[in-house]
């Protein structure tokens, strides 16, 4: 039998405190493609869309394919952007809703619209007021979503990714692909159960790549067994102020099963009381903006020193124009060191005015909020390079996918060469610097705007790796955001209550 499955992807991470809103130009400065025309792109990439059509593939389905849509994380999504996305995604299911035998979306699980707080949550009950409360719905989710009552009432099945950084798209979207077809087939009837712990966040980021993390990944795998068809653990997000803040546990199972709920209900439990005792061991070491600038200073590796400047994270939803840890190396003198990248669309400009080898006095960065990482930085340099900011990545998380900085230029200034760029995003490929005539393996000092994807890429060629907290938006001292929406008790906000586990339908 053929069955016939609507697809969709439309992810962002909101981050609330943040003045810039996430219009639509943000959404088709990075991907905002329809139908034909994102199967054509990424299709065979590493992608949930990818995973889906895997499996139809090998299943025999017909695939409706609405929209595919990304933006970098940023301030809350626009109602018109909002509308123009999910439009495409409600208008598909309700032209076809007479022939759909099920659903898969590639959803974040952390988006925040400007006129709810649950974005999927949302999105989801208006697919659910077409399609009936019956039609099988399954839900790829990243690992720092925050999963609302509502999503889990809503999609018979959430399975989200277990790598930060994230490099298992394809595989997840695949899995809950598979969960979908034998939902169809009617050999499983799935249901998700949902834990939650009162946290900002699970305390090391979900860091797939440090043991005391990783076994809570274990431990969900280790758990599918038998009736329990899959189980996440979501990280959450800390830049968001929302009700439904702080990481999750879910657990799909089949009620076919009667043994398989109890079973999900207790591993969920489980883990999420993991994440609640475990909040006080955070494994990353921030380090100063004079700290980190000292190593740079005295490092004679083989290898770059790669700093990741976390705070500034434009994939947490920061500005990526913070100074603060820029000036630190100026002032110092450290030569051989390259800062990727610095979103300044005026700056960026006024560079493009420029020729390539000209000297150039401009001011850079500092200009949404001075208070989170520093004000502009008045400096003099010369114009290494110009580009259109197009580039095509070849790393683990978007190799064979093009993105664009939008107008790029290098910027040479003293013994720092700074990636002065139009459009945020973090660095998570080589190619975001060798498109534009740096290699990285050949600096002393790579100063990465990233909190954990950079790993992926660019750990396999650093000789050491640290992390500064420079004072951007997405700093890890949470008490400097203003959570209003959030309920308390709260950690770490509030420290001293208690809190026992358990699990909701």
């Amino acid at each position: 039998m053929t069955f016939t499955v609507l697809t969709a992807e439309f992810m962002h991470e909101s981050n609330t405190f943040s003045r810039l809103p996430t219009a639509l130009e943000m959404f088709r400065a990075d991907t905002l493609l329809m139908g034909d025309d994102a199967v054509a792109v990424r299709g065979n990439a590493n992608t949930e869309l990818a995973g889906f059509l895997d499996v139809g593939r090998a299943r025999g389905w017909s695939v409706i394919h609405a929209v595919s849509a990304h933006a970098t994380p940023g301030g809350r999504v626009t109602r018109a952007a909002y509308d123009h996305i999910a439009g495409a995604i409600l208008t598909a299911a309700r032209d076809n809703r007479d022939r759909l035998d099920g659903i898969a979306l590639g959803l974040h699980g952390s988006m925040v619209p400007d006129f709810t707080d649950d974005g999927e949550g949302w999105l989801l009950a208006r697919l659910r007021e077409i399609v009936g409360p019956a039609l099988p719905v399954a839900v790829t989710l990243d690992l720092h979503a925050m999963v609302s009552k509502d999503m889990v009432r809503d999609a018979q099945i959430l399975v989200s990714y277990r790598t930060y950084p994230h490099v298992d798209m394809r595989e997840i979207g695949a899995k809950a692909a598979e969960l979908l077809h034998r939902t169809m087939a009617g050999e499983i009837a799935p249901r998700t159960i949902r834990a939650h712990a009162p946290m900002l966040d699970e305390v090391n980021g979900g860091r797939t790549d440090i043991p005391e993390t990783q076994a809570l990944y274990d431990r969900a795998a280790e758990a599918e067994t038998g009736g329990v068809l899959a189980v996440s653990v979501n990280a959450g997000f800390t830049g968001a102020d929302v009700d439904c803040v702080g990481p999750t546990v879910l657990a799909v199972h089949d009620t076919n099963d009667p043994a398989a709920e109890p079973q999900a209900r207790e591993v969920a439990r489980e883990l999420a009381a993991r994440m609640w005792d475990g909040r006080t061991s955070a494994r990353n070491v921030f380090l100063s903006v004079d700290e980190a600038v000292v190593q740079a200073l005295s490092w004679r590796g083989d290898r770059p020193l790669v700093i990741a400047d976390y705070a500034d994270n434009p994939g947490a939803g920061a500005y990526g124009d913070a100074t603060a840890l820029l000036h630190g190396l100026l002032d110092a003198g450290v030569t051989g060191a390259v800062v990727a990248p610095m979103v300044d669309t005026g700056a960026a400009a006024t560079l493009h005015r420029q020729h390539e080898g000209e000297t150039v006095t401009l001011d850079l960065g500092g200009r949404n909020d001075p208070d989170f990482g520093g004000g502009p930085l008045r400096l003099t340099g010369r114009v290494l390079r110009l580009s259109d900011g197009g580039y095509t990545g070849d790393g683990p998380i978007q190799g064979g996918l093009p993105h664009s900085f939008g107008r790029t230029a290098v910027l040479e200034v003293g013994g720092v060469r700074v990636l002065v760029v139009s459009e945020p995003m973090q660095m998570v490929d080589l190619q975001q610097l060798r498109a534009f005539g740096i290699e990285p393996e050949t600096a002393r000092v790579l100063v990465l705007k990233s909190m954990q994807h950079f790993r992926a890429a660019f750990q396999p060629i650093a000789g050491q790796v640290i992390v500064c907290d420079a004072g951007g938006l997405a700093t890890p001292q949470a008490s400097r955001r203003p959570y209003v929406r959030a309920p308390r008790p709260l950690w770490p906000l509030d420290r001293d209550f208690d809190f026992t586990a358990s699990a909701d339908a």
